[in-house]
């Protein structure tokens, strides 16, 4: 037995995933979500988080096996903390900007509409009236 023979098998052996199986399995979550999306529950919010931890499972499930991390070994964790962090980042860092402002208008040309609104209505009372 040479040295290459020694241990080949077993480094270089493939992985062999059922994807109709996963196929399914995703048809399944798409269905349990779109379930859980026309439920009426007590609380919208109980439908938020039940929509969004199927979409975490779907995109779980997409990546162990269409994209083959479940075969990799740890390194992936390596590259996948950058991006971790990013994707954490990214909306604390905005949230300031956008979240706060979404529902309520806190930009100071909001009002300048209705004060126009209200000018135009004034100098048209006054123009009738001369």
């Amino acid at each position: 037995m040479s040295h290459n023979d020694h241990g080949s098998h077993n480094e270089h052996s493939t992985h062999h995933v059922n994807y109709l199986a996963i196929f399914f399995v995703l048809c399944g979550c798409t269905a349990a979500s779109v379930a859980f999306d026309l439920l009426s529950f007590s609380s919208q919010y109980i439908t938020i988080v039940l929509v969004l931890s199927v979409a975490v499972a779907k995109a779980l499930c997409v990546m162990m096996f269409f994209m083959h991390l479940k075969f990799e070994g740890n390194w992936k964790y390596v590259l996948l903390a950058p991006t971790t962090i990013l994707a954490l980042g990214l909306p604390a860092a905005l949230f300031p900007d956008i979240g706060v402002s979404y529902y309520k208008n806190t930009a100071p040309q909001s009002g300048w509409s209705s004060e126009m609104d209200a000018w135009h209505a004034a100098h048209a009372t006054k123009a009738a009236n001369e």
